[in-house]
């Protein structure tokens, strides 16, 4: 079954929002076995918005739309929608009821531009909205389905799992289980893996394919398969993953959709240990990472963030001749940075990065990208020198995965 996603919104077309809500609607619907064709972003114009509506409806099965539906005079969402389907609207009182329960659970006041949340097109279903103001509206024509729900990721998350994909899974019979397995590979670049896998990739089986996921420093591989049955697909998956996990034993991460601060903390909570980070040219992403997991403060203990000289000797206990001698971006320094870091947060293991992350402050000994990165438990201390690139974001990046793997290393020697 074919779905086509339409988000709706001049801010996401000048960069001012960045959209979420199709890739998440993509996850939930691929994993359901609705096949998702196209995806449009679209501007609060209403010309430009029948255009798309249109041809959507002509290539797609199902069509889902997010955005513009609020009170505010750009959301045009509803009324265009009732242009397209010649459809007249009405004020209903049960999505009333349902804003001002909403209101009262809140303390709010409802006002009327809110209380006009409430005028619903005539040929429509209305689908009553427990996370928000605005309702959800579907709307069937020749077969063909279009629902129309809000921006506001929260309120469309809820409603997709809790309403539109119990509905659609009972109005359209799947014909096709759709299964993925992901694999986090590590040490390859994404062409060279892609040389790896050549014979792997053209011997799939009709209905199997393969996708690389790269971000900077990892690889996460993809592996489809579309079958008839859940036996069917699983037995598929099964046989193509044992090919793969050979092919690239070795340089394996993870075989779950897991990332590496996720594995990491994983790990720590299982040997109920902790750790800290001293970063430098890495500015605090580390933490950012490792905390972005819920959780995390069962096994992180803190970091002190030591972008300056002073810092790395006043606060870590580096030593300041050895800063003068070799410099901050050295094996000596970030090994004195980990180090501290266990002693001052006191942790089992600490992470620490000194690098020149770029545009400038390169040498020719120490040129942009330069990173020594440092992982350290309470008697042991490993380092490495990494040369990465000239783009800084990508340095920040890269340096901070290659980190999280090089303490899951250690972590696994103890």
């Amino acid at each position: 079954m074919n779905v086509e996603i339409i988000t709706i919104g001049d801010e996401l077309l000048i960069g001012q929002v960045v959209d979420t809500n199709s890739a998440w609607l993509g996850q939930q619907l691929e994993s359901e076995g609705f096949h998702v064709i196209w995806k449009t972003a679209v501007g609060d114009v209403e010309s430009d918005m029948l255009t798309a509506i249109d041809a959507a409806m002509h290539r797609a099965d199902v069509v889902l739309i997010t955005g513009g539906i609020g009170p505010t005079k750009d959301d045009i969402t509803k009324k265009t929608l009732c242009k397209y389907f010649d459809s007249g609207m009405h004020f209903s009182e049960e999505v009333l009821a349902t804003i001002n329960e909403l209101f009262s659970r809140n303390g709010r006041v409802l006002n009327e531009l809110t209380r006009n949340q409430a005028m619903v097109p005539d040929k429509c279903t209305v689908i009553q909205n427990h996370a928000g103001t605005a309702p959800c509206t579907w709307f069937e024509r020749d077969g063909r389905v279009l629902v129309s729900m809000p921006g506001v990721p929260y309120e469309m998350k809820w409603l997709v799992s809790n309403e539109i994909l119990p509905r659609l899974k009972k109005q359209f019979r799947q014909d096709v289980y759709i299964l993925h397995h992901t694999t986090w590979v590590t040490d390859y670049s994404e062409s060279l893996l892609a040389i790896h896998l050549t014979d792997f990739e053209n011997e799939l089986p009709d209905g199997a394919k393969l996708a690389y996921l790269p971000q900077p420093g990892l690889i996460r591989l993809r592996l489809t398969v579309h079958a008839k049955s859940e036996a069917a697909a699983t037995d598929i998956m099964n046989e193509q993953q044992a090919k793969l996990r050979k092919l690239i034993n070795g340089h394996i991460l993870t075989e779950e959709d897991k990332i590496p601060e996720v594995v990491v903390g994983e790990l720590l909570k299982e040997k109920g240990c902790t750790m800290g980070t001293a970063e430098s040219c890495t500015g605090g992403r580390i933490v950012s990472q490792i905390t972005s997991v819920a959780g995390s403060s069962a096994y992180y203990a803190g970091s002190v963030v030591a972008y300056s000289n002073d810092v790395k000797a006043n606060v870590l206990g580096v030593n300041a001749a050895d800063i003068e001698r070799y410099g901050a971006v050295s094996k000596e320094v970030v090994e004195q940075m980990a180090q501290g870091a266990i002693r001052q947060l006191d942790c089992d293991y600490a992470i620490a990065t000194s690098g020149i992350a770029g545009p400038d402050g390169g040498t020719p000994d120490k040129p942009v990208g330069t990173v020594w990165i440092a992982v350290a438990s309470r008697n042991k201390v490993l380092s490495e020198c990494n040369r990465f690139g000239m783009i800084r974001e990508s340095n920040i990046q890269r340096s901070s995965n290659h980190a999280l793997l090089m303490l899951l290393g250690l972590i696994k020697e103890d």
